[in-house]
C-alpha cells in the first residue's frame, strides 16, 4: 500500500492553503482560517482601543469614518462583482482616530482600522487620508498578515493547525501572533511587512481609493511628502520596510492609468 511520506503530505497541504490575492493575482500560503485571525485581531483590536484615547467626535474623526466607509463600500462591491464576496465574510469594519503624534495607521484582519493623529498633517485632507487607509486595507483584504503568520508557523511549528499549535505551544503561537501583528509590549505598533508586501498594498490601495471616488494621483504628492518627512533622520514608523522613495513614487506613476480606469468622481 502507498503511505505518502511527510514531506508529500506537507506538499498537498501548502497546495490546498494555497489563496489569491485579489487585482494582483499574487499567489500566497495562508494556513490560517480567516475566522480565527478575525478573533484574535478583535480581541486585541478592542484591548487597543481600551487602553489609547480614540477621538470619537470632530470633523478630523468623521473625516476617518467617512474615507473608511468609502473605501469598505468599494471593496465590498468589488468583491461582489467578481463573486468573492466570501473573503470578507466575518469582517466587523471599523475606523477609529486615535490621538497619538505617531506617523502612523494601521489596519487589522477582519477591517480593524486605527489612525493616528500624528499622520493627517501629512495627509493634508481626506483624498490624502484615502491613500492611507486604502494601503493598510490592502494589506488586510490581501492577507498579509495571514501569510506572515502562516511563514513563522510552517518555520516553528511545521505548518500544524492553529488550534493544535494554541493547544501543545500556546506561548510560542501567542509569540508568533505578536511578532506578525506587533501586538504585545507595543500594542497596536504593526511591525514591518516586506518589501513585497509594501508594493502590493501601494498597488490595491491606489485601485480601492479609486473606486471610492478619490483621485489616485493624490498618492504621488503624499509619498513626496511623507519621503520629506526624513531629513536625513529614522524614517516615520508608516514607511516601514517600503520601497526606497523614489522607486516607490516610480512604481506608483506607472500604476496611475490603471488606477485611473476605476475612478470615478
Amino acid at each position: 500500500m502507498f503511505a505518502p511520506k511527510k514531506g508529500y503530505l506537507l506538499l498537498v497541504f501548502l497546495v490546498i492553503a494555497c489563496t489569491t490575492v485579489p487585482i494582483t493575482g499574487r499567489k500566497q500560503i495562508n494556513l490560517i482560517p480567516s475566522a480565527q485571525m478575525n478573533a484574535m485581531s478583535f480581541t486585541n483590536y478592542s484591548d487597543f482601543l481600551n487602553t489609547h484615547k480614540v477621538i470619537k467626535s470632530g470633523k478630523d474623526a468623521q473625516m476617518v469614518k467617512r474615507a473608511g466607509k468609502r473605501i469598505q463600500r468599494a471593496v465590498e462591491a468589488y468583491f461582489a462583482e467578481k463573486k468573492m464576496s466570501g473573503q470578507l465574510k466575518g469582517y466587523e469594519w471599523e475606523f477609529n482616530l486615535v490621538d497619538d503624534p505617531a506617523v502612523n495607521a494601521w489596519c487589522m484582519p477582519g477591517g480593524k482600522v486605527v489612525v493616528y493623529t500624528g499622520i493627517l498633517p501629512i495627509a493634508r485632507g481626506e483624498a490624502g487620508l484615502a491613500v492611507v487607509m486604502g494601503h493598510e486595507i490592502a494589506h488586510a483584504v490581501a492577507g498579509h498578515g495571514n501569510e506572515r503568520m502562516s511563514q513563522g508557523m510552517l518555520v516553528q511549528f511545521g505548518g500544524i493547525a492553529l488550534e493544535k499549535a494554541l493547544e501543545s505551544k500556546p506561548e510560542e503561537t501567542r509569540n508568533l501572533y505578536m511578532s506578525a501583528f506587533g501586538i504585545g509590549a507595543q500594542l497596536g505598533v504593526m511591525l514591518p511587512y516586506s518589501r513585497l508586501h509594501e508594493s502590493e498594498a501601494d498597488h490595491l490601495g491606489l485601485i480601492f481609493m479609486a473606486m471610492a471616488g478619490y483621485d489616485p494621483n493624490t498618492a504621488v504628492d503624499f509619498w513626496k511628502r511623507m519621503s520629506a518627512m526624513k531629513n536625513g533622520a529614522a524614517p516615520p514608523e508608516f514607511l516601514s520596510t517600503h520601497p526606497s522613495d523614489q522607486t516607490r513614487i516610480r512604481q506608483i506613476e506607472k500604476l496611475l492609468p490603471k488606477a485611473m480606469k476605476y475612478y470615478q468622481k
